[in-house]
């Protein structure tokens, strides 16, 4: 399955099968086993040991979904004991597997079995150790955590359980009050939350890293880094080049903000400083969208609030759902299945908690695709299907070839294709399918762009701090003494924001972030949030859009169908590189994209901060 870095009210629940179906899984060895130690492996037994672990990964893979989906919708002590060994069985066979493809590595086979050793190698999100006791316990305390997570909530009066906040109305409220202390007082109570799990991540970290040296591997963070078709080392490396890129457009952005909260909080926001975390309409500051009317350009309004016209029309969660699978239809995809409509969760029930953030799940790896969300009647939840959609016809695309390639060439891939599609929701897609009569003229771009900038661009440093603060940890780095201090650390460099009150180390903030419980890798949101956009322009020159970047809209266009099609249905079966090659005809990722679509956002910010301070 796969899971919305942030967005629903809820949280990612989608992680069950620790990081992709098609890289897990078989309890037991491929049929024929591996070769006698004593005689050299040969291709034949490559082969055979390739069939074995791809029927396993599908047998493994689909009893890890189902489980997973059970303890998501219905969170018990037992569904969660249920979750947690058919996660251990997932882990445990993904590591044997992992382990035995190294037996291969002097063997001369074709490419695409080759390929198919590699990926083993990599695939593994969380290794188990090979001591069963200790295997055990990692898998039951990462499935503590999660439940934990989802389970959280916080009581303004422990004596009124019923008046208690839980994710939902914690976002709720960080999204639309501007009351200084009642923001203050809800993101604190948010983060009383993650305290319970600290000891617990210590020794996460500690069992983790064991699987992983196990592998080969120097800590669990080199394990993930290693899956992106080039060294570890040169992957950071890769990522703080792409960062430079955009970090100027960042910059100012945040200036802007904090120089407009300023004028609303007054004193609350330094001139110069960091902008206080609470204050941006997320609980984690990683999306800027709801403060959107704080900050909006004079004159540069939309003229329309998507949110109001799909309550108002109304729009209901499935109707929402709808128009999203008809997107990709649109582009020529096959209409999602039967299953998926009668199979999906969209609203959060009334009769039980679950881990409602919107996640995408392929169950068997094959036609049972489904999301799970909390939708409601908001631009950022349109947004948010289409991008969980993404993930389903994503999968969809790949479901025909081995199970070890039925993944996206990396993460950050299946993270972009939905939100791709949503750079195309444009007003001018508004109008065409009924919600709205009339597009703004150009002179509301401002507006437009500064919109999309406060969730895409706001995002980016966000991206990459979940993951360096993690690899640190892993690599010991940071020690369990220092976690707090050493995440808030990281956001002031990265992000530029800073706590409300002091957070000493009897805080475990990093866990108020699911994905860090869940041990979700998260630099896939931010190679996400680069790619998105750098499809956006290649589909939108094959669509033969003309207009300015961010009015293009591949909706319809099944030239633009074509093309994206074309990468998908290779799935991880080539180096990323080819892949991004086969859609934009580049090997190399490229922020600029984001840089021409912003563009016009970025010559009036220039204006705007003539004289003011940028940077902290």
């Amino acid at each position: 399955m796969r899971t919305r870095r942030s967005r629903c009210p809820g949280l990612p629940s989608t992680l069950v099968l620790l990081a992709l179906l098609s890289a897990s899984c078989s309890k037991v060895s491929a049929p024929g086993g591996p070769p006698n130690p004593s005689s050299a492996p040969t291709a034949d037994h490559v082969r055979t040991f390739l069939t074995g672990a791809n029927d396993s990964l599908l047998k493994l893979g689909i009893a890890a979904s189902q489980a997973g989906w059970v303890a998501q919708n219905f969170i018990t002590d037992d569904t969660e004991a249920l979750d947690s060994r058919a996660t251990q069985a997932l882990a445990d066979a993904a590591a044997k597997y992992a382990k035995e493809a190294v037996r291969f590595d002097k063997v001369d086979v074709p490419a695409d079995l080759r390929r198919q050793l590699d990926l083993l190698k990599v695939s593994l999100v969380l290794a188990t150790p090979s001591d069963p006791k200790a295997s055990e316990e990692l898998t039951r305390i990462v499935s503590k955590m999660r439940g934990t997570y989802g389970k959280g909530r916080w009581c303004l009066d422990p004596a009124k359980p019923d008046v208690c906040h839980n994710i939902d109305d914690v976002t709720r409220v960080m999204a639309t009050s501007r009351n200084e202390p009642e923001l203050r007082r809800e993101w604190e109570g948010w983060h009383t939350i993650s305290p319970p799990m600290r000891t617990d991540y210590v020794r996460f970290a500690e069992l983790s890293n064991a699987g992983a040296k196990e592998l080969g591997f120097a800590d669990t963070g080199a394990m993930w880094r290693a899956r992106y078709d080039m060294p570890p080392d040169a992957f950071a490396t890769e990522l703080d080049r792409l960062w430079a890129q955009v970090q100027p457009l960042y910059l100012e952005l945040h200036a802007f903000v904090r120089m407009k909260l300023r004028q609303k909080y007054g004193d609350v926001v330094p001139e110069k400083g960091p902008i206080p975390a609470h204050l941006l309409g997320n609980i984690w500051a990683q999306d800027w969208s709801n403060i959107y009317p704080l900050v909006a350009p004079a004159n540069a309004d939309a003229g329309f609030s998507l949110t109001d016209i799909l309550k108002h029309k109304p729009v209901s969660p499935l109707d929402m759902v709808r128009i999203g699978e008809r997107f990709y239809t649109s582009l020529g995809f096959a209409p999602l299945p039967p299953t998926f409509w009668s199979r999906s969760l969209f609203v959060r029930p009334r009769d039980r908690d679950v881990v409602c953030h919107a996640s995408a799940w392929d169950i068997d790896a094959a036609t049972d695709v489904r999301i799970k969300m909390c939708i409601e009647q908001t631009a950022e939840d349109f947004s948010t299907i289409h991008h969980e959609l993404g993930h389903n016809f994503y999968q969809r695309a790949y479901k025909d070839l081995p199970v070890i390639f039925r993944d996206s060439a990396n993460d950050g891939f299946h993270e972009a294709i939905g939100d791709t599609i949503a750079l195309s929701v444009t007003p001018e897609y508004l109008v065409r399918i009924g919600l709205l009569k009339a597009a703004p003229d150009a002179s509301r771009d401002i507006g437009l762009l500064m919109t999309r900038a406060l969730e895409k661009v706001a995002f980016l440093p966000f991206g990459l701090l979940i993951d360096q603060w993690r690899w640190k940890v892993f690599s010991g780095a940071i020690k369990p003494d220092q976690y707090n201090a050493e995440w808030w650390a990281l956001r002031l460099k990265y992000q530029g924001i800073a706590p409300p009150s002091p957070r000493g180390e009897e805080f475990f903030d990093p866990g108020a972030k699911y994905h860090v419980p869940d041990n979700t890798p998260y630099s896939r949101y931010f190679l996400a949030d680069i790619l998105q956009f750098q499809f956006h322009r290649a589909l939108a020159q094959a669509a033969g859009c003309t207009q300015p970047l961010h009015r293009c809209s591949i909706y319809a266009s099944e030239e633009a169908g074509k093309r994206l099609n074309a990468m998908l249905a290779m799935g991880q079966s080539k180096p990323w590189p080819e892949a991004l090659n086969a859609l934009t005809g580049s090997k190399e990722m490229d922020a600029s994209a984001i840089l021409d679509y912003f563009a016009p956002l970025k010559a009036w910010l220039d204006e705007q901060l003539k004289g003011q301070p940028v940077g902290w």
